[in-house]
């Protein structure tokens, strides 16, 4: 059986789910300005660090397009200075994990990067359906 490897997540899709700036004020925000979803965010965030590092590991002719998905994210959010620095720690941190494991592309390598699209995608679905519609 032949191996394929993992197809990106499509750019609408990661965003539709993250055009959460159109909902009213009102219903982003909780208790301390943080938007209801922002646990989803963060390991959204995550995932596309974790991302920016497998994918071009492993061969995808990918070197930027995970920087610039959060670069994207970070746009749509327009996040504070503290929450924009969270969101770019947990970029930051899924990034370094795997840099620091994976200096070479592995089975293991590959089945992580299949995962983490699969996740970001059912995540940013999640997301948009939960939050993006009134």
């Amino acid at each position: 059986m032949r191996r394929t490897r993992p197809r990106a997540l499509p750019l609408a899709v990661l965003l539709a789910g993250l055009a959460l700036a159109a909902l009213p004020a009102a219903a982003q925000s909780t208790q301390g300005g943080a938007p209801p979803y922002e646990a989803d965010l963060l390991h959204l965030a995550e995932i596309l660090g974790a991302l920016h590092y497998l994918r071009p590991l492993c061969g995808a002719a990918e070197t930027t397009r995970w920087r610039d998905e959060m670069q994207g994210l970070l746009e749509v959010e327009a996040p504070s200075g503290e929450r924009r620095g969270q969101l770019t720690g947990a970029f930051n941190t899924g990034y370094e994990s795997y840099r620091q494991v994976y200096r070479n592309c592995t089975p293991s390598a590959e089945l992580a990067s299949q995962r983490y699209l699969e996740a970001g995608t059912k995540l940013a679905r999640d997301v948009a359906t939960r939050y993006g519609s009134n």
